[in-house]
């Protein structure tokens, strides 16, 4: 395996001097590498990302390094074919993008497909890259190539990093002292409990949807009123207004992530303007991704109450402990939507956490046949 130190120091000693992404569990001991070094931005989305590259290439001349996970290289394909490719704006930057699904090596559902056609995509672009080596001497070769090429021909370049490939590293940094505020687990089960048995929940990927699911099963109450959606991060919301649009006799809630309406806050401005009296937007903030390595956001650095009430969210609030989410749920419950409840929770999660039993078909199916009554 490659030692994160390491391997930063020799992309360092090819000139990568700007760093920025969006992070992946296949990365995150690098991605800690890269936070101790001190020099990087945690983008909203992997396409702001490679605009931010294009920008540091743009001030000075240099090449940017992108990291992200293959899933959400999607995000990345307007910037990076109509604005860094060579027959554009010729911007050379290498990409690092951790391979979640690579062929057989088991992953979850919504990985399998992205991790199957990465190659394909990449190829189709006309994307020179390379699967890093976890050879130390062999990487090294790759990365003096990759910018050989990069510095040659103008263009983006990328290293796909599959599973494993990097070594552990422990953060240097100091541990961040821990808020006050609620288990986010805990504030869901509080938030499910409430909810009248017709109402519809949306939420967002990670361990959120996972903590609903077994919330359900705790309880035994089963998951025909979830819609979990277990990929497509940051688009959740926009799921749950196309629900509540759809069906105006329901009362719909979204229980999304800071990490998540940040990387597509734009949604806001849509569901404001809807004016849906039946939608409920609930933002559960930890002020990190937790799910793929707690690296911060700057979920705890921003106001979501001014910026869904700019949108046109009719009402807002904001719970950071038990008492407060207990006054409030009431009244928000109670409200005409659309309306905004952000939830500030700490980033413990359960060591024993699963995974969905179901198939995504399946939640699709109960969900779809729940909706139907």
């Amino acid at each position: 395996m490659l030692d994160p130190k390491t391997f930063l120091d020799t992309l360092k000693s090819n000139g990568i001097s700007f760093t920025c992404g969006v992070p992946d569990s296949l990365l995150k001991n690098f991605c800690a590498c890269i936070a101790d070094d001190g020099e990087d931005i945690i983008g909203a989305n992997e396409g702001s990302c490679v605009a931010l590259g294009i920008g540091h290439h743009l001030a000075t001349g240099g090449v940017p390094l992108i990291y992200l996970q293959n899933s959400g290289f999607g995000n990345t394909m307007n910037p990076l074919l109509s604005l860094a490719d060579k027959e554009v704006y010729a911007i050379p930057m290498l990409m690092m993008i951790g391979w979640r699904g690579e062929p057989e090596v088991k992953d979850e559902p919504q990985h399998v497909k992205q991790g199957r056609v990465s190659e394909a995509l990449l190829e189709s672009m006309e994307i020179p890259y390379v699967i890093l080596s976890d050879d130390q001497h062999q990487a090294e070769k790759q990365v003096q190539e990759a910018f050989r090429v990069m510095k040659g021909e103008s263009t983006p370049y990328a290293l796909l990093v599959r599973k494993g490939t990097f070594d552990k590293y422990k953060s240097q940094g100091e541990e961040e002292p821990v808020a006050n505020y609620m288990n986010r687990e805990a504030a869901i089960e509080l938030m499910l409990s409430k909810m009248d048995e017709s109402d519809i929940v949306v939420s967002t990927t990670g361990k959120s949807s996972r903590e609903v699911f077994e919330i359900r099963v705790k309880h035994g109450s089963g998951h025909a009123r979830d819609f979990l959606t277990v990929g497509g991060m940051g688009h959740a919301s926009q799921i749950a207004l196309g629900i509540a649009v759809s069906r105006p006799d329901r009362k719909v809630y979204c229980l999304d992530g800071d990490g998540a309406m940040i990387m597509h806050m734009g949604s806001a401005a849509i569901i404001g303007t809807q004016q849906v009296p039946n939608y409920r937007h609930i933002i559960v903030n930890n002020g990190c991704h937790e799910s793929v390595g707690g690296q911060p956001s700057v979920g705890f650095e921003i106001n979501f109450q001014k910026i869904t009430e700019a949108c046109g969210y009719k009402k807002t609030h904001l719970a950071t402990n038990e008492e407060q989410l207990n006054q409030i749920w009431e009244t928000f419950a109670a409200e005409s939507g659309p309306t905004m409840l952000e939830v500030r929770t700490t980033k413990d999660s359960r060591t024993d956490l699963g995974r969905p039993t179901t198939t995504p078909r399946m939640n699709k199916e109960d969900y779809m046949r729940n909706l139907q009554q």
